[in-house]
C-alpha cells in the first residue's frame, strides 16, 4: 500500500523533471555522435539531481512520519499490533499524547523525530551529492 502511494508521486515528479531538460541538450549530443545510452548518463541523470535530491528527502521524512497505513491494518489502533510490532514514531506519538494524555513524553519524542529527520535527510543529502559528483 506504500508503495503504491508513493511510486506515483515520485513518478510524476520525476516526469516533471524531465520535461524541464532543454531539448537542445539532447539534439547536440546526438550531433556529437553520443548514443541513447550515453546521453541517458550524461545528460538526463545529472539534470535529474536536484529532482532526485527532493525525492529521497521528501520519501525519507514520508517513511519517518508513517501513520495513516499501519492504523488502518489494525481498524484504527495506535498500539501497532498486539506486541508493537509495527507501531511507528508517528503513531507513538499519537498514543502518548491523546490517549496516555503525557504531553511531555509526546512532545519529548515529536522532538526526537524532528531530530531524526533532520539526520536523516542531512545524511541522504550528502550521499546525493557525493554520488551526483559536487564533493
Amino acid at each position: 500500500m506504500i508503495d503504491w502511494r508513493w511510486t506515483g508521486y515520485n513518478a510524476i515528479i520525476f516526469l516533471a523533471g524531465m520535461q524541464t531538460i532543454p531539448k537542445d541538450l539532447y539534439e547536440a549530443a546526438s550531433i556529437d555522435g553520443a548514443s541513447r545510452r550515453r546521453q541517458f548518463w550524461q545528460i538526463t541523470i545529472p539534470m535529474l539531481r536536484p529532482t532526485m535530491i527532493f525525492v529521497v528527502l521528501n520519501s525519507t521524512i514520508g517513511g519517518l512520519t508513517l501513520f495513516s497505513e499501519p492504523t488502518t491494518f489494525y481498524n484504527g489502533n495506535v498500539h501497532g499490533g498486539t506486541n508493537s510490532q509495527f507501531q511507528t514514531v508517528s503513531m507513538f506519538i499519537f498514543e502518548q499524547g491523546f490517549r496516555e494524555f503525557d504531553y511531555g513524553y509526546a512532545s519529548a519524542a515529536a522532538w526526537l523525530l524532528f531530530l531524526l529527520i533532520l539526520i536523516g535527510s542531512g545524511i541522504n543529502f550528502l550521499l546525493i551529492r557525493r554520488i551526483g559528483g559536487n564533493k
